[in-house]
């Protein structure tokens, strides 16, 4: 389950630092999360579907890991990034 280019670059538009902006972790969560949230509405209908349960877990990894390297570099935008997205809390 991937995103639709228009939505991918909405995504970036609304969660980059700078105009070129496609590699900070900000733009790299954003992205994920839509991936999680569109696989996680896959799951409703298929639940059996266990090969894709693992790439959404992998996803959910790489989305954790990079929130916990924010959050070492810089914790205003570590807090800023999770309630713009309303992870946590």
């Amino acid at each position: 389950m991937s995103v639709s280019p228009e939505k991918k670059q909405e995504i970036i538009q609304d969660n980059a630092r700078a105009a070129s902006d496609t590699g900070s972790p900000e733009v790299q969560v954003a992205i994920l999360t839509s991936r999680i949230l569109t696989l996680t509405s896959h799951f409703k209908l298929h639940h059996k579907d266990n090969h894709s349960r693992r790439g959404l877990l992998m996803m959910v990894n790489k989305r954790r890991t990079l929130l916990a390297y924010l959050k070492k570099k810089d914790v205003a935008r570590y807090n800023a990034l999770i309630a713009k997205l309303g992870l946590r809390k």
